[in-house]
């Protein structure tokens, strides 16, 4: 068994060197929600030491809030503002030496995304226009994936270690109470219930089938990097290897 770690980096917390010691594939902010082409640049040099699976972790042009706002935006200005910042990054890993493996959308982007069927089509639109042959990582059985799958992309499913679901599978709003699980023994028994028994116990009590193809460290938490740390010691202790799965 085992299981693909992602962290979304360069946004300008001061663990990112040390988790990419301990995730197998880093989502790299593209400067539209932080980061910077210096972030990028360290981020991608730091990536490639530690034999890391490279993203691109695009969002909407929100930087003031950090991509966290919803927006509606025509399907044209999403793709056009996907190839923006998939080639600056793109630019940035092939003077390094390496190569760009996959795309993850970021923030209110990604939440839309995975309920709004025609914002997944542009953004597996660009993708596809870009580089047919990237991965797109989304919310497990969102309409990102079903897009993705649709224009014939490879795709890979995501899990949350540190979130409430809803009953749907989907994600409980930050907004919500509960949304955030603060006890790393519980959310690393979530993460472990998600990869072992593909199932999470929803915030109402249910039980939701998951296909955790990768699971979602966040990188700019308190407890970051302990929590990293001790999750890679409990997937080795339960016999679970750790690698990229784009």
């Amino acid at each position: 068994m085992h299981i693909d770690l992602n962290a979304d980096l360069g946004e300008g917390c001061d663990t990112d060197e040390q988790l990419l010691t301990l995730v197998s594939s880093a989502n790299i902010a593209c400067g539209w929600h932080a980061g910077d082409a210096s972030t990028m640049r360290r981020s991608v040099r730091w990536a490639i030491q530690n034999h890391v699976a490279i993203g691109a972790h695009p969002s909407f042009p929100d930087r003031e809030n950090f991509g966290r706002s919803a927006m509606q935006l025509p399907p044209e200005e999403i793709i056009a503002g996907m190839l923006y910042q998939l080639g600056a990054l793109d630019a940035i890993v092939r003077a390094e030496g390496g190569r760009l493996r996959h795309v993850k959308p970021h923030g209110a982007l990604y939440n839309q995304a995975a309920r709004d069927a025609v914002l997944a089509s542009a953004i597996c639109a660009a993708v596809r226009t870009f580089d047919a042959e990237l991965s797109v990582v989304g919310l497990a059985g969102s309409e990102l994936i079903a897009a993705a799958r649709h224009a014939d992309l490879n795709t890979v499913e995501e899990v949350f270690a540190d979130r409430a679901y809803e009953a749907d599978g989907s994600l409980v709003a930050r907004t919500k109470p509960g949304a955030l699980i603060d006890n790393d023994e519980d959310a690393i028994a979530q993460t472990l219930s998600m990869i072992q028994k593909k199932q999470v116990v929803a915030i109402d009590g249910s039980i939701v089938s998951v296909n955790a193809q990768t699971v979602c460290l966040h990188g700019d938490g308190p407890h970051a990097l302990s929590f990293a740390r001790q999750i890679r010691a409990r997937l080795h202790a339960e016999g679970i290897a750790v690698r990229a799965a784009a």
